[in-house]
């Protein structure tokens, strides 16, 4: 099978496209043939060594996965070859062929196209999991979202509004802000030609925000922080600005807030149940129109490198797939 592999940890350029050998799955587990990858922003920590994650060299990059199975073990019970299928693995997305564990992938409905449903399980499981779980976001609360046009920003947006929360929306050009006007978002802030906590202030009265929903980092965090309400919760998704940030404690407590971390990859294992039912709800909110992934461009396998590339320089907005 083919396969863009990370031989050694450096940027996308240093990966390399090349022909490997195919899978045999172990008793509990099933090869799938992808169809498609969805892009995420880890994938490009991942291969510099910067991810919480650490496969030994070489691996292939790629977490968010569509296909059809190919072979099951012996124990497999639950999906049978031929099936088509989206999930998530914790890398090895980036080929031909991926290895998973059957409680990490979901049947795919036959209205649901291969990229689209690569689309969905990173971003929409980690927004589910930090609205939902982490935040307990109610109905008539006021969320903002940073880094709103990204995969997992946007996700949030789309959810958000599902939960019936008033949706701020907060990205850097006014293109990407259009696509969060679409779906869903109630006001927009451009962060880079106005001040994030003067803002969130103005669009809430002075009260501030309910929940902030946090996957970029770097310069904004602190000034989204001191724009929380009293009683606030500060959602830590991610650094997408490449920086992870310094905070003043002495915020939390003057505010009443909570800084809550939202690993969903960790709450996957840690909770296969609860990841099982948020997934599901997912799938329920698609089969009924409620949500859709938003794609902003889709790539072969062997131009995989360039998709990192682009969301390496913030070119991104939704999610970019690699269609294999």
């Amino acid at each position: 099978m083919k396969a863009i592999l990370c031989e050694s940890l450096g940027l996308p350029s240093s990966l390399v496209y090349k022909e490997i050998e195919s899978l045999t799955p172990g008793p509990e587990e099933i090869i799938i043939s992808t169809k498609a990858c969805a892009v995420n922003f880890p994938d490009t920590l991942i291969i510099q060594g910067k991810y919480q994650v650490k496969p030994e060299l070489p691996f292939s990059p790629g977490s968010d996965i569509s296909g059809i199975v190919k072979s099951v073990g012996f124990e497999v019970k639950t999906f049978k070859a031929g099936d088509e299928v989206f999930g998530v693995v914790p890398y090895g997305g980036y080929a031909e062929e991926v290895r998973v564990q059957p409680t990490m992938i979901f049947p795919k409905p036959p209205s649901m196209s291969f990229p689209i449903a690569a689309s969905f399980l990173y971003a929409y499981g980690t927004s589910l999991h930090a609205l939902k779980d982490r935040a307990q976001l109610k109905a008539g609360e006021t969320l903002v979202v940073l880094g709103a046009s990204g995969g997992v920003g946007l996700a949030a947006v789309d959810i958000g509004k599902m939960m019936g929360a008033r949706v701020i929306a907060a990205a850097s050009t006014a293109e990407k802000l259009k696509v969060c006007q679409q779906y869903g978002a109630d006001e927009l802030i451009n962060y880079t030609d106005s001040d994030l906590k003067a803002s969130i202030k103005e669009l809430t009265n002075g009260k501030g925000a309910d929940v902030i929903c946090d996957p970029v980092g770097g310069s904004y965090t602190e000034g989204a922080v001191r724009a929380t309400a009293w009683g606030g919760r500060y959602l830590v998704v991610g650094f997408a600005a490449g920086q992870i940030p310094s905070l003043p404690l002495n915020l939390a407590l003057l505010k009443g807030c909570s800084v809550v971390g939202v690993f969903w990859g960790r709450f996957t294992k840690e909770n296969p149940q609860g990841n099982m039912e948020n997934g599901q709800q997912i799938l329920q909110w698609y089969k009924e129109g409620k949500i859709k992934p938003h794609i902003y461009k889709t790539y072969p396998l062997s131009q995989a490198p360039k998709a990192l590339e682009d969301m390496m320089q913030r070119k991104v907005i939704g999610k970019v797939i690699i269609e294999i």
